[in-house]
């Protein structure tokens, strides 16, 4: 049987690590989450230790996404502000290739790999033109597809409107920081959407982070955005299925270049 549709999604947090093998032709968990400690300090080398656990209990030897809280360029890390500073000019991808003993792994931003998943299998499925996925939490994650093709970090969460990063009055933190209503919340939240429609012209924007389940509470003040405005619907998963796709085109690629040498 062919199995290569299979992969292990590994999603990097600030407080833990989840894994679980996916089915990315429909999207779904084919195994429980296995969640892991963020070692702190969280080193490469205790980070990628505790990655290598997670495997070993799924019992996985085959091609591995990673979603990353930080920016990454042709496997190398280039910012990882919530992680150890040991990560900037660390070489992820190769690190990863060793620890694992595996021969494809993929490794990208970790909002990119939420809006990736949303996008194809959630809350955008089926929606032509340009999404952009908004994750809402302790600072301010973004994606942004055209057609279902990614621009990768894109970090709009830092993008500067009035003489203040986005993050300091958009964010849930700054929401509890500050005690605002939901009111005074959800208007800073369109004002920050706003600027972004007005950059992107999306089709439509995905809502994720916990307040994705209470949309109830600030979509009504998002009254000056014309996009249509959903909340997320996948949950805890996106970030692991998301992840699981980054390793997707090299799967195919690696597929396209055995056909030829058979051929």
């Amino acid at each position: 049987m062919n199995d290569s549709h299979l992969i292990l999604g590994v999603d990097i947090g600030g407080t833990s690590i989840k894994a679980a093998v996916v089915d990315t032709r429909k999207g779904a968990l084919t195994t429980t989450v296995l969640r892991a400690r963020t070692p702190q300090p969280a080193t490469p080398k205790g980070v990628v230790a505790a990655i290598a656990e997670l495997a070993r209990k799924l019992k996985w030897h085959g091609p591995v996404g990673v979603g990353f809280p930080g920016l990454i360029k042709h496997g190398v890390v280039r910012r990882a502000p919530n992680l150890d500073p040991a990560w900037v000019r660390h070489e992820i991808v190769d690190h990863l290739r060793r620890a694992l003993a595996v021969s494809h792994v993929a490794v990208g931003n970790d909002a990119d790999a939420a809006g990736l998943a949303e996008a194809r299998y959630g809350a955008g499925r089926g929606v032509r033109g340009t999404v952009v996925l908004v994750t809402l939490g302790t600072g301010i994650g973004s994606a942004v597809l055209h057609n279902g093709s990614l621009l990768p970090d894109t970090e709009l969460g830092h993008l500067e409107i009035s003489g203040k990063d986005a993050e300091t009055f958009a964010s849930t933190v700054a929401r509890e920081r500050n005690k605002w209503t939901w009111e005074q919340w959800g208007r800073n939240v369109d004002r920050y959407l706003t600027t972004l429609e007005y950059m992107l012209a999306p089709d439509l924007f995905i809502i994720g982070g916990g307040v994705s389940s209470e949309p109830e509470q600030f979509f009504r003040y998002l009254e000056n955005v014309e996009a249509k405005i959903v909340p997320a619907t996948m949950g805890n998963d996106a970030g692991i299925v998301g992840a699981a796709l980054f390793a997707v085109p090299g799967m195919r690629a690696l597929a396209r270049k055995r056909k030829r040498s058979v051929a």
